[in-house]
């Protein structure tokens, strides 16, 4: 998914004083590779030294993304990204998101390897390495930490849905998509970041793997927590970064689709958030759905009707992925989707993120005059 001129932002930001190696063999800047993805264009956390993968060995990541070298490569395997790093990193991040959610054999042993070099290890997978007595006792011995990144807090403190969202009186914006691996983390990150620019103070609320390790303040794994929690789970995680940002307006990571007959977990973010405007995320050049290329894409016209019908709430714009597409394709897009449904349409990653403040700012005209009432 190369990408011209992308934003500043996705070089990274300020936290980065750990350094890390991301694991994404065979799959940097495809679907299942979007943690590693995610981590090379923006992670306030870590500082990425290199990905690993062998198909892509020898290039610069950022020309692989975005068409514009980032300095971090991709190396053939551990050993080649340790040569290139000339230390021993922090961190050995695995940076795929299987549909299984499971390490392959040669897979486990490989995070033993590196357990062994004394990484530390991000796993942002289904499978919890600190409940496997082997990842446990090889941790133990080399002084480690597993960071099992999608598991959820014991089920006793698990919450419920209260009806506290009510008590969130700032403007609550969710980015939701057509498919699962689409963009919507990215387009929400580019979001907040272009509306603390402007001078409003946006906080992101992540809902997934990436978003959490990229260092997201606020956020949970929902696709790790029992259904019954999930609406809860998003609800107090919102009341929390309202209650402890005093934030303008609230930005909700979405994950998977309405429409999606296996990543469900939209109907939680819409139930839980109770978002004032929705941002709608589509890929006009991707036919069938990512992981399941029997089925067609939905419409746009079908997933605004949908999520409009299932909540109570209004779809404010549209960004586009532009995979598989041209310049002049996406602009021609652009300019269809905003005469169709007559609401702001842009990409986030090649269009000026100006574009999206407008598009928030549309919808929500009193987030300017409290900026210009709190700027005086």
């Amino acid at each position: 998914m190369p990408t011209k001129n992308a934003p500043p932002l996705l070089a990274g930001k300020s936290r980065r004083s750990s350094t890390a190696i991301v694991y994404c063999e065979e799959n940097f800047g495809s679907l299942d590779g979007k943690t590693a993805n995610g981590l090379v264009r923006y992670s306030e956390k870590y500082r990425i030294l290199s990905v690993i993968d062998s198909e892509k060995a020898g290039q610069d990541t950022g020309v692989i993304l975005d068409e514009k070298p980032n300095a971090i490569p991709v190396c053939s395997d551990l050993a080649d990204a340790l040569a290139h790093a000339g230390f021993v990193p922090d961190y050995f991040i695995f940076g795929m998101a299987p549909a299984s959610g499971m390490l392959s054999g040669p897979e486990r042993l490989l995070v033993l390897k590196a357990i062994g070099l004394g990484m530390n290890i991000v796993n942002g997978l289904h499978e919890f390495l600190n409940e496997d007595p082997e990842f446990a006792a090889a941790s133990a011995a080399n002084n480690v930490v597993i960071l099992d990144v999608r598991k959820p807090r014991t089920k006793k403190d698990l919450r419920m849905f209260s009806g506290r969202i009510a008590e969130v009186t700032c403007p609550r914006i969710a980015v939701l998509g057509t498919d699962g691996a689409i963009g919507k983390r990215t387009t929400a990150t580019i979001l907040t970041s272009a509306l603390n620019d402007y001078g409003l103070k946006a906080v992101m609320v992540g809902t997934g793997q990436t978003g959490l390790i990229q260092g997201a303040r606020h956020g949970i794994a929902l696709d790790a927590i029992p259904s019954q929690f999930c609406s809860g789970e998003m609800e107090a995680t919102v009341v929390e970064a309202f209650e402890s940002e005093n934030p303008d307006v609230i930005i909700v990571e979405g994950q998977g689709a309405l429409s999606h007959p296996a990543y469900l977990t939209s109907t939680f973010i819409l139930r839980g958030s109770c978002p004032d405007g929705v941002v709608l995320q589509h890929a006009p050049g991707r036919v069938n759905l990512g992981d399941f290329p029997k089925i067609a894409m939905p419409t746009v016209a079908s997933e605004i009707n949908l999520i409009q019908t299932f909540a109570d709430t209004r779809v404010i714009g549209i960004t586009i992925n532009h995979e598989n597409m041209s310049d002049a394709e996406v602009e021609a897009a652009i300019v269809r989707y905003g005469q169709e449904f007559s609401i702001p349409v842009t990409d986030a990653l090649t269009r000026p993120p100006a574009r999206l403040v407008d598009m928030v700012l549309s919808a929500f005209p009193a987030l300017d005059a409290r900026r210009l009432a709190l700027a005086g």
